[in-house]
C-alpha cells in the first residue's frame, strides 16, 4: 500500500511539472534559440539534435494524417484519460513520435495530454524504466490517477528493432540510426497508431 501511494505522490509532483505539447515545443525552441538543450548544461551535440528535432516536429504537425478508423476509435472514447509523457528536446524518437500522439489527444478532450522533462522529473523516470535503463518517450497512462498501461519509448516494430540489433552489437551504430530514421518515414506512424490504440483498450 505504501508503494502505491508513494508512487501516486511522484506522480503527482511531477503532474504539477507539466507542460502542454504547445508550450513543450515553444519550450524546446527557446531554448534552442540561446544555445541551449532541455537538459541543462548538456552537450553541444544535444543542442545539434535539438535543431533536427524542432524540424521534425513541425514537419509531422503539418504533415500527419490519421486514419478515419483511429479518429473514430478516439472520439468514441467516453472516459477521462491522462497522458503524462517523460521527453527531452534532444530526444530523436521523442521528435517522431510526440507530434503523433499530440494528434491523437486532440481529437477528443477528454484525452489530457501532458509533458514532463525526463532529467526534471528523475523520480517519475526511473519508476517507469525500459530494460533497467531511462530510455524517452515514455508515456504513462492514468485514469482516476491510477496508471493503466504504458508506451514506450518507440513503437513495437522499431523497439524490437532495436532489440535485436543490441543484442548482436551491443550498442546502436550511427548507420543503425540512419536505418531507424528511414524506417520511422517509412511507417509513416502506423506501428504507433496501433499501439496507441492498444493501450486505449
Amino acid at each position: 500500500m505504501k508503494t502505491i501511494t508513494n508512487m501516486k505522490n511522484i506522480i503527482k509532483k511531477s503532474q504539477e511539472n507539466s507542460i502542454s505539447y504547445d508550450q513543450y515545443k515553444q519550450l524546446v525552441i527557446d531554448l534552442f534559440q540561446q544555445g541551449q538543450s532541455t537538459t541543462k548544461n548538456g552537450s553541444g551535440a544535444l543542442v545539434d539534435y535539438t535543431k533536427l528535432n524542432i524540424s521534425r516536429m513541425k514537419r509531422l504537425d503539418k504533415t500527419t494524417v490519421l486514419p478515419e478508423e483511429v479518429i473514430e476509435r478516439v472520439k468514441s472514447i467516453d472516459k477521462k484519460i491522462e497522458w503524462l509523457v517523460l521527453s527531452e528536446g534532444w530526444c530523436g524518437d521523442a521528435a517522431q513520435n510526440l507530434p503523433i500522439i499530440n494528434a491523437v489527444a486532440k481529437l477528443n478532450d477528454k484525452i489530457d495530454l501532458k509533458i514532463v522533462l525526463r532529467d526534471q522529473n528523475s523520480e517519475l523516470m526511473d519508476q517507469f524504466l525500459t530494460n533497467g535503463g531511462q530510455a524517452i518517450p515514455k508515456l504513462i497512462q492514468l485514469e482516476n490517477d491510477n496508471v493503466t498501461a504504458t508506451w514506450g519509448p518507440r513503437p513495437t516494430i522499431a523497439a524490437n528493432m532495436v532489440r535485436d540489433y543490441k543484442a548482436k552489437h551491443g550498442s546502436l551504430s550511427s548507420e543503425f540510426k540512419k536505418d531507424l530514421q528511414v524506417w520511422y518515414n517509412q511507417d509513416k506512424a502506423q506501428n504507433l497508431l496501433e499501439d496507441l490504440m492498444e493501450i486505449l483498450n
